[in-house]
């Protein structure tokens, strides 16, 4: 926790083409090799991508069972359900997060993978894309970056321990564009979701709302 309190405090603020932050050295270096060897089996894509909805039946969370298998998934949520981190994502990055529900997907994703252009607009009110493998060749595999119109801007480098983070809104288009996937492109996506959130078993703690 105090790790990601002071990558908060060291944040770049970006406003091009929307306000987002890029932030370095969020987790201690063992956090970091622990979620890396999490025995999670990244989704077989068959050809299909676009959205990872398409492949819901093999994505992996830090859920309640997974914090009760893993003890590096249970101290990973504990810290970002503290009233501390709470605190400074709301003051640092103006999230709206009293009543919603922390979520914690860790993503696997293969060559052949690509994303859409979307918002996160809706039922998300708070999106970090910490990025973890550590292979060089994913040094070209960061987050691609549109504007308003879905226009290319640029992306995020992708460098192991690093976030980007922004608040949705009509306007935080975001996607990967298809390029070759040298092994396994692994991050983490935390974000808080409203009352709304069907997928329940996603959640970290799906019966402690965030007070």
């Amino acid at each position: 926790m105090a790790t990601l309190l002071k990558s908060f405090d060291t944040a770049r603020q970006d406003e091009r083409p929307y306000r987002h932050w890029l932030v370095d050295e969020c987790l201690p270096q063992a956090a970091v090799d622990k979620i890396l060897s999490l025995p999670f089996a990244a989704p077989a894509l068959a050809g299909v991508s676009g959205k990872r909805e398409l492949h819901n039946a093999t994505r992996s969370y830090f859920d309640a069972g997974n914090r009760a298998r893993f003890p590096v998934c249970s101290e990973f949520c504990q810290a970002f359900q503290d009233r501390r981190v709470i605190n400074a994502i709301a003051s640092r990055f103006g999230a709206k997060l009293n009543g919603t529900y922390l979520r914690v997907e860790y993503a696997q994703d293969t060559d052949g993978f690509w994303l859409e252009p979307h918002t996160d607009l809706g039922v998300k009110t708070f999106t970090m894309l910490l990025y973890m493998s550590k292979d060089a060749q994913h040094k070209t595999l960061g987050t691609d970056i549109y504007d308003a119109n879905k226009a290319h801007v640029g992306s995020s480098p992708f460098v192991s321990n690093s976030a980007m983070i922004f608040v949705p809104s009509s306007t935080t288009y975001h996607g990967f564009e298809k390029r070759r996937i040298d092994g396994v492109r692994t991050s983490v996506i935390i974000n808080y979701v409203t009352t709304e959130w069907r997928a329940r078993e996603q959640l970290a703690f799906p019966e402690q709302p965030i007070a």
